[in-house]
This record gives C-alpha cells, structure tokens and sequence, in this order.
C-alpha cells in the first residue's frame, strides 16, 4: 500500500488496523492485536477512557492550538511516542528502522524494544532524534547492564525499564493460532501466510527476521524459550537500585499502575514513570491505564513526568489523559498497524491521525494548548434525579 492510498482509506487509527487485518497473516495479527487470557484489561483499557465525559467551553476561543511538550529536554511536536513493542521486523522488513525514521520525521521519540529486529546501534544511528531503549531484569543481571551499557554508547538519552513482565503470559489468540514457541505449522498456518502474497513477497526481499540483540542472531523459534528462561519473577527494589547507579541519564520505569510503587521509584530515582498495563498482554484483570493514572500523579507530585499508554485509538483520548496529569502518551499498537500497512509511511500516518484529533479536539474544546488541560475540562453527573445541571470537575472513580 503506497501512501497515498492510505491517506484514502486510513481515516482513523481503527480503519489503519482493519487494513492491517488484511495485509497480515492472521497469526501476525493477532500477535499484534491479542492480549492475555480473555483480554479483558485489554477492552477495559479502551471503554474506560470512552466513558470520560468533556465539558467544552464552546465560547472561549481558541484560534491557534499549542499541543507541543517537553520530556528530558526535548520538545516534542505533539504529547505522542511511539512506545517499545518487540516483533515487528515480522510485520515489514526492518520495521524498526522505518518507524524510528518516522517519529525524527514527526517530532517525536522513538523507544526501542529489547526484542528489536534491528541492533541496538543500528536504531540508535538511524536518525538523530533522541531515542529511547527498553530494558529488563533478567535473571542474568550481567545481560540488563550490557543491555543499559550498549544503550549508552550508542547515544539514547533514556532508559525505560519495564517490570510488569516477571513471567510468559498466556495469550489465547497465539494458543489457538500456533504463534508460540517453537511454532506449531501445520496446513492452517500455511494456508494463513500463503493467503497474503503481498506481505509473503515483501518479507522474501530482506533476510529473516531474527532478534540480533542477544550476543548472536537469535531466531524466532529460539526466542520464547531464551524469554522463558530469563525472565524474572524475583525482582525488587535493589535491582532499580542497582541499575539507577549505572545509568546516568533519566530513567523511566514502566508498568506501574500502584500509587505505592509510583512513590517508591521516585524516591529511589527514577526520573519518570509510565502508567502501563503492558496493553492488557500481561496480567489479564488488572486496572484500566487511565484509571491509575489520578493516583500515580497524586504520589508523584509533579517530582516527574508521568506517561501512560494502553487503548489510545483517538486524539481525544490523549486530550483526557494530559488533563489527568499524564505528560504524553505512548502508542503500541496503532503504529505496529501502521508500519503494517505502508512501512515508514503507515507510522507516519498514525502519528499525524493522532495530532490532527489532538487538534481539533483543542479546537471544539475551547482550549488553546495542552498547558490548559486539568480535570475541569470533565464533566461529572449528578446524582439520579437531582435537580441541578451538570458540573464541570473530575469523573467519577477518578
């Protein structure tokens, strides 16, 4: 798909993921679209940023809109970043490197997965926007410093390290599908990736995918159990500790969704946290992103910047988590479809979906800039049959 025929037909981030469903094998797919167990947090993530209510002040005029922010010193065009997301050199040969060419195009920061298709340094020296890298705690401490070390060298200005991964979820679309590890092919799934010539002639161009990050080209049919064995589900405080004293740039720890944890990183360091449920694909049942969100920016205090990701589809959904308190917002999915689609244009694409509905969302608000966004902008029902209109203050369960 070239890019005009995108800009056609990818008039939402929803109609960029049904063009998506049609260009990839469906085992990629719902690799990609899938969550853990019943994905329940999954769908909470998306119906508990619907159900927030807008007040807009229609009269109060906003003929320009500013909806640039500030992270680490960078000013970014827009409150959007393209988050960490493993696998998706399977989705468009070096997707890595077309989506990281994608957010210098747009303004913005590109983080990079641990389960990159692309090296580290390769990423790191595709443009000169700042950059982001992933890490974990394995259980070879020596690979998360090495991880940390590599990073450093190769110029990214901040750390993320993720800890809502302790262990392998169990993911009920890659069961059914075979998208495990070692993969289960059988006629079905051979039929699935024969039945997408477009994707299958792409992919043929560029050698096989393989995760280069891990001391030596790493397959897909090695990559779950190597997971299997490093992951970590004894991690504490120390092991932050620990990697705070090696890295001397912001750190930024994902995964939290607990006013407690929140507070704790703070005061050991870390320099920003992200609200993250890992998009529903870990811990099936936890609580929605947005509604975290009030409580981490409580405990945090405004010591640092708080971000959060998990079910934004829309430019008004980033418009009700800046007015909660989060600084931006981090996009996993959406891109994905978009590299997807049109490689380094689908992720542009998407990044300029969100910040048009940012825009505009602004603009039917009454509001002029994101610095105006606080939980005034919210309206709050009354209770059943109380006789007074509306108000204009932070929703219920907020």
């Amino acid at each position: 798909m070239n890019a005009a025929a995108l800009q056609r037909h990818g008039y939402s981030v929803a109609a960029v993921r049904a063009l998506a469903a049609r260009r990839l094998p469906r085992m990629l797919f719902d690799m990609v679209d899938g969550a853990a167990g019943d994905e329940i947090t999954m769908r909470r993530n998306e119906a508990a940023l619907a159900e927030i209510e807008l007040a807009p002040k229609l009269l109060e005029g906003a003929p320009t809109r500013d909806q640039s922010v500030e992270l680490f010193g960078a000013k970014l065009q827009s409150p959007v970043i393209i988050g960490p997301t493993g696998l998706a050199g399977l989705l468009w040969p070096h997707a890595e490197l077309a989506a990281a060419r994608a957010a210098a195009r747009f303004g913005t920061i590109y983080c990079t997965s641990h389960a990159s298709t692309a090296t580290i340094e390769e990423i790191g020296a595709a443009t000169p926007r700042p950059k982001w890298m992933q890490v974990f705690l394995y259980k070879d401490r020596g690979l998360t410093a090495e991880f940390a070390a590599r990073a450093a060298a190769a110029g990214y200005k901040a750390l993320i390290l993720t800890v809502d991964n302790q262990v392998v979820a169990g993911r009920d679309r890659d069961a059914r599908n075979g998208m495990t590890f070692p993969l289960r092919w059988g006629p079905r799934s051979m039929l699935d990736f024969m039945s997408r010539p477009g994707w299958l002639m792409r992919m043929a161009q560029t050698p096989q995918p393989t995760f280069v990050n891990y001391g030596k080209r790493t397959s897909i049919i090695d990559f779950g159990p190597l997971m299997a064995e490093q992951l970590d589900p004894d991690v504490g405080w120390g092991d932050v500790d620990a990697l705070r004293r090696q890295w001397r740039g912001p750190l930024v720890i994902k995964g939290l969704l607990h006013p407690d944890d929140a507070r704790e990183a703070i005061s050991r360091g870390a320099d920003g946290i992200i609200v993250s449920n890992h998009g529903g694909r870990q811990l099936d049942g936890a609580i929605a992103t947005i509604r975290a969100l009030p409580g981490v920016v409580e405990a945090v205090g405004g010591r640092a910047p708080v971000l959060i990701d998990g079910g934004f589809r829309r430019g008004v959904d980033v418009v009700k988590a800046l007015a909660l308190g989060a600084r931006a917002i981090l996009i996993g999915r959406p891109h994905l479809w978009g590299v997807a689609c049109a490689g380094e244009d689908g992720v542009f694409w998407v990044l300029d979906l969100f910040r048009r509905e940012i825009d505009r969302a602004l603009a039917l608000g009454g509001w002029d800039g994101v610095a105006r966004l606080d939980p005034s902008i919210f309206f709050r029902s009354p209770p059943d049959g109380a006789d007074r209109p509306y108000q204009a203050s932070a929703p219920n369960g907020y």
